[in-house]
């Protein structure tokens, strides 16, 4: 289980004194505790999964990529640095990312499965992709390529 990985990592942590995989593990928990809270309220006293953790795992580092943009933006390199170093942690939990070359070949498959013709179906091949690829895909990527698939368009995901 991710969970009890994330936990023992962060006990491990703790006694090694990293402080940086200390206050990034503790934030993934944070994350983590919330959402079961939140899906309580749906009658999932267990919390939630190991894919809907891979999804909190990607937000968390969608957000801090985002971060890093505004702070080199505004010179800030200090910042920037150290929201890469909580990326790095995070991504020690994650699965090995699929390539732009292996993503464009599972777009390309599944569009055909699903006999997905138009950007109406993008929706629905979006949904499937974040399903079985949980944490393995990135999703900004993946919806570059599902769009110029479907319209034929160019892509700039590469």
């Amino acid at each position: 289980m991710l969970r009890a990985d994330l936990s023992e990592s962060l006990k491990s942590a703790i006694k090694a004194k990293d402080n940086r995989r200390v206050s990034t593990l503790r934030l993934i928990l944070a994350a983590i505790k919330d959402r079961d809270i939140a899906v309580r309220g749906d009658g999932r006293a267990d919390g939630v999964s190991d894919d809907e953790i891979l999804g909190i795992l990607q937000k968390m580092i969608k957000q801090r990529r985002e971060s890093i943009a505004h702070y080199e933006q505004g010179a800030r390199l200090e910042l920037a640095a150290q929201e890469q170093e909580e990326i790095d942690v995070i991504q020690d939990y994650l699965p090995a990312q699929l390539s732009d070359d292996e993503m464009n070949a599972v777009v390309t498959e599944l569009l055909a499965e699903i006999g997905a013709d138009g950007i109406k179906d993008m929706g629905r091949t979006m949904g499937v992709l974040k399903q079985r690829y949980a944490g393995r895909i990135d999703t900004s990527k993946a919806s570059l390529i599902v769009r110029q698939l479907l319209t034929g368009g160019p892509s700039s995901a590469s």
